[in-house]
């Protein structure tokens, strides 16, 4: 099967900065594919780079193509989305007014089917259905990762980036976030995951990286690296302790 998205020796950085130094991944279509590492590892310039948001060098394919010399707005007319740390909602209209713009690329082209992915998003988070009217800077913090995921899904993506969607959440609604990426999942939806809660992130996903300093130390599918002694002893050891 073709890669949806391939990525070989990708450097990013900020100015002079080199932050991913030779980063290699791929994921497949229809799959959840999770990157873990402790903070400053490299994880949301990964993100960031593959957006066009940071320039970089090295191969990326998405979709069979280069992403060489594509704009951010082709990128997201090509299919990639990104659901970013801060969600970045427009906090002074409604609920649906977000979603609304979300769709707005089948808006623009006069295709009605926006309202079908409207009552799709409303059926994966019912929650935004009854605050559908809604300031979204009154929404929780829970309901604000639901809202910021909805909107990007508005826009039909072939590839969901999720940069941490369930830090600062509660731990309840943590549980919730990763019942609906799930679901995602089974709906076909691919998905490229950036977590901090490696644990959380390896029982949801077919395939994991753990990122250290800019670069891939480990990789492989997510039940085995559930399992590697290097992956338990830095990232599941303190919540092992407490099963």
């Amino acid at each position: 099967m073709t890669d949806l998205l391939s990525v070989h020796d990708l450097h990013a950085g900020y100015g002079r900065a080199e932050v991913l130094t030779g980063l290699n991944l791929r994921l497949a279509p229809g799959s959840v594919v999770t990157v873990i590492g402790p903070n400053g590892a490299g994880k949301s310039t990964l993100l960031n780079a593959l957006m066009g948001v940071l320039p970089s060098q090295g191969q990326v394919l998405f979709d069979g193509n280069t992403l060489q010399g594509v704009t951010l707005e082709e990128r997201v007319h090509g299919g990639l989305a990104l659901v970013p740390e801060k969600r970045e909602l427009f906090s002074t209209m409604s609920v649906e007014d977000n979603l609304v713009l979300g769709g707005w690329r089948q808006l623009r082209a006069g295709n009605k089917a926006w309202r079908d992915e409207l009552e799709r998003v409303y059926t994966l988070f019912p929650r935004l259905k009854e605050r559908r009217e809604q300031l979204s800077g009154t929404l929780s913090g829970g309901e604000r990762q639901m809202l910021a995921v909805g909107r990007a899904l508005m826009g039909k993506p072939k590839l969901l980036m999720l940069d941490e969607p369930s830090l600062g959440l509660a731990p309840l609604v943590v549980r919730e976030i990763f019942r609906i990426i799930d679901t995602l999942r089974g709906a076909g939806v691919s998905i490229l995951l950036i977590e901090q809660n490696a644990r959380a992130a390896l029982e949801v996903a077919d395939y994991g990286y753990v990122l250290e300093t800019g670069a891939i130390v480990l990789e492989g599918p997510a039940d085995q690296l559930q399992h590697d002694p290097r992956v338990i002893e830095t990232y599941l050891g303190a919540q092992k302790k407490t099963d």
